[in-house]
């Protein structure tokens, strides 16, 4: 059974999605604030966890700060609705993706599945040596390992996810959409800058070429573009 930590101090709500959660096949514990939040994942027995962003002791932030020290352990993000800041502050800081609350169990279960599928994906032994390269990005899609110049990419599961999607397609623009719809698993909602963020994020991490250009581009209205050379 996939193991999931709740992190959250609402109790019913707590209670409510464990209760659904594990008649979907998961197995849930649950904590209560940031601090047990952080020692929860440190024990490395979870494949995801999910963070309010109000807790006492210490906040979601805070605790995905501290979880991104030491974890590439997906992460999702529960944020009040119509938060942005915290929203972006908490893909910056390394969510894989987010849910506005109030949230439906049966949401909440579509964007975990939808990150999952990511990041347990089975691979034989031939495809974990396939490396994929553009240039001087390296791509080792069944490790879900980066390198640039031959330097590990510290990247999150999205980030790879995206970064993996621009490398297929290098020389050509994808659309925001078709990266949220095959990169988040979610449909592009309106005023959406989840894709920007992590975008952002990967850019920071991949140095620009020799004449200043950077390696993925913004193609104006239609989406991103990551070149060849």
């Amino acid at each position: 059974m996939t193991k999931v930590l709740l992190a959250d101090d609402d109790v019913e709500l707590v209670g409510m999605l464990k209760e659904y959660l594990e008649r979907e096949g998961f197995a849930i514990s649950t904590v209560h604030d940031g601090e047990q939040a952080v020692q929860a994942v440190s024990t490395g027995q979870y494949a995801i966890a999910v963070l309010d962003v109000m807790m006492p002791k210490m906040n979601g932030i805070d605790a995905l700060r501290q979880i991104r020290g030491g974890s590439r352990i997906p992460v999702l993000m529960l944020t009040a609705r119509g938060d942005d800041v915290d929203r972006i502050i908490g893909l910056e800081l390394g969510a894989d993706d987010y849910v506005p609350k109030p949230c439906t169990p049966r949401e909440l279960l579509a964007r975990l599945r939808a990150i999952l599928r990511r990041t347990q994906v089975g691979v034989t032994a031939d495809h974990e040596r396939q490396c994929l390269v553009v240039g001087a990005l390296q791509l080792w899609p069944g490790q879900r390992r980066a390198e640039w110049n031959k330097q590990m990419l510290d990247l999150t599961s999205t980030e790879f996810t995206l970064l993996e999607l621009l490398a297929k397609n290098a020389g050509q623009t994808v659309s925001k959409s078709d990266l949220s719809e095959q990169g988040l698993g979610r449909p592009l909602a309106r005023f959406d800058r989840n894709i920007d963020v992590h975008l952002s994020s990967i850019r920071q991490k991949i140095s620009a070429f020799a004449d200043g250009r950077t390696v993925i581009q913004t193609v104006y209205r239609q989406g991103y573009m990551l070149t060849r050379d």
